[in-house]
């Protein structure tokens, strides 16, 4: 046998692997063998009948839990095996929290420590009462807008009058009657006063290293997640002009409702106990939303791109949201995000984590962004010659455009105007020695 994160080996017993005992029922449970040295060989005890006889109480008497105790025989030697089975409530030992982190034991403190604490005890963190001097701001608008939208689900809503009814009537107060912290971010007039972090941040990218431009999205959640999505496809995104027949048609890079859904995924699993917002950043050929806040155990990266268990991390918001209409229930997000890019003809998006951060990243292949050099097929020979001319000489004036290429200056002004508002060119510099650069 060799140690894992559920077995471990101790030559004697002492009472200090107590603190082993808590690991295991804190995390996946596990078995604690004694008389087996580290490399796994068994060395025997000498007094196995008397700890199975003592160290169910020892240990029942400083942590409240009742073990399995065993004696095995192995290789002629009597091994005393403590089996422990995973506790539903959290197990201290002298009032100190420990987990099992590969083969060896931690003490869980700090941030760690209340996010062990709060998932033991069946509460997310939206649950949580909010502090006694904090003033709730009711925000009509939004609380008249849930109603409109989520008349099919709850259809009380609609004719509640007096707010705190509804807010408890939606479980959005604590069992002593005490407004939750997702009252405040969902319903409140400006949550940023008790949460600053609670925003997303947009920013527009040339390179990693440079932003162009850049917006930060506050309010409350509702309002966030409708602005958010106004702005990146009245600002940040494109939508290039194709015509079917004699119909004009203006399509969003991104498809609309995928970006959506993404936004909302965000906004329900971040984990508002951070001081980080979430961040949208976009490039040329690419866009990413990412939010702090780690997927559950239970849930893959390689689970986002099927059908998986729905585990918000903020049980509340996602359950106002859902009775708004805005998500579902069943864990198809994600899958939904990637069917509206296989419909809209760009890649399925890829979804990472590192170090607690998620992020869904959607990419324009060379194909879907430059068809036979234009853009979607959308820019005639002469933008085409404008833009390649900006990208030949950096910095190029319009003057200097409309010499090369022989083009009236109030014909080039609307080739300048369509680039510059397609974010595919910006002028640089002031109006002497400034010109023009491709993005």
């Amino acid at each position: 046998m060799n140690e894992t994160q559920n077995i471990e080996f101790k030559s004697i017993w002492k009472e200090e692997f107590i603190k082993n005992v808590c690991a295991f029922a804190n995390a996946q449970g596990g078995i604690l063998y004694i008389g087996i040295d580290d490399k796994g060989n068994a060395i025997g005890v000498d007094n196995a009948s008397k700890l199975l006889e003592t160290l169910p109480n020892i240990i029942n008497n400083k942590t409240g839990i009742i073990p399995l105790v065993e004696i095995e025989k192995i290789n002629q030697k009597y091994i005393v095996k403590i089996i422990i089975a995973p506790s539903s409530v959290s197990i201290s030992y002298h009032g100190r929290y420990y987990m099992s982190s590969g083969t060896i034991v931690v003490e869980l403190q700090g941030r760690a420590l209340s996010d062990f604490l709060l998932k033991k005890s069946g509460i997310t963190w939206d649950m949580l009462e909010i502090e006694t001097n904090w003033n709730f701001l009711p925000d009509a608008e939004t609380i008249e807008q849930f109603k409109t939208l989520s008349f099919d689900r709850v259809p009380f809503a609609k004719k509640e009058e007096n707010i705190s009814l509804l807010l408890s009537k939606l479980n959005l107060t604590s069992p002593s009657g005490i407004l939750t912290k997702a009252t405040i971010l969902l319903f409140d007039k400006k949550p940023q006063r008790y949460f600053p972090q609670a925003v997303i941040k947009i920013g527009r990218f040339i390179n990693d290293a440079e932003i162009v431009s850049s917006d930060i999205v506050e309010g409350n959640l509702f309002q966030q997640a409708e602005n958010a999505l106004a702005i990146l496809k009245t600002k940040y995104l494109i939508s290039p002009i194709t015509y079917e027949g004699v119909h004009r048609r203006e399509k969003l890079q991104y498809p609309v409702e995928a970006l959506r859904e993404a936004i909302f995924n965000a906004l329900i699993h971040r984990d508002y106990n951070t001081t980080s917002a979430i961040l949208i950043k976009i490039y040329n050929n690419s866009l990413s939303i990412a939010n702090e806040g780690k997927l559950p155990p239970e849930i893959t990266i390689a689970d986002l791109k099927r059908e998986h268990l729905s585990k918000p991390r903020n049980k509340l918001l996602a359950d106002i949201f859902y009775k708004a209409g805005f998500i579902e229930s069943w864990g198809r997000g994600t899958i939904n995000i990637i069917n509206e890019c296989k419909t809209a003809n760009i890649p399925e998006p890829n979804f990472y984590e590192n170090h607690g951060v998620v992020k869904i990243v959607f990419e324009l292949t060379s194909i879907s962004k430059f068809q036979n050099g234009t853009l979607n097929g959308t820019l005639n020979s002469t933008l085409q010659k404008v833009l390649d001319s900006i990208k030949t000489k950096p910095n190029i004036k319009a003057k200097e455009i409309a010499v090369i290429l022989d083009i009236p200056r109030d014909t080039l002004n609307k080739q300048l105007r369509y680039l510059t508002n397609n974010h595919l060119i910006e002028r640089r510099g002031s109006k002497k020695t400034g010109g023009y650069y491709a993005i």
